[in-house]
């Protein structure tokens, strides 16, 4: 069984940056997918970005290309989602999940087996 806690949300100025953590607990090897999803009010959930636990591939959604990028510390079993050049449409909340033994970086949400509660993202304008 696998937890994920994410943290890192907040507020923030069109512009800034911040960095969402995802501290995961059990038993997470080098097969795992991880991803960062992010949902805004009345709308679906969406992939932002992806990784595979080994770090060997990445994989973000083109809004996000340049702006955003995934890394993990396997001595802190963490994966952070570092977020510049924030935008008022970046607001969301953000989810982290795991894929057991995942092929490819999985974009749909149901094909990941664990989530985080989720932290709010606000950009203001």
């Amino acid at each position: 069984q696998v937890q994920l806690a994410e943290s890192g949300g907040g507020l923030v100025q069109a512009g800034g940056s911040l960095r969402l953590s995802c501290k995961a607990s059990g038993n997470i090897f080098g097969s795992y997918v991880m991803g960062w999803f992010r949902q805004a009010p009345g709308k679906e959930r969406n992939f932002v970005a992806g990784m595979r636990w080994s770090g060997a591939t990445t994989y973000y959604t083109d809004s996000v290309k340049g702006r955003f990028t995934i890394s993990r510390d396997n001595s802190k079993d963490t994966v952070y989602l570092q977020m510049n050049s924030l935008k008022p449409e970046d607001t969301a909340v953000y989810y982290c999940a795991a894929l057991r033994n995942g092929v490819g970086i999985e974009t749909h949400t149901f094909a990941y087996e664990y989530w985080g509660q989720g932290t709010q993202v606000t950009v203001s304008s």
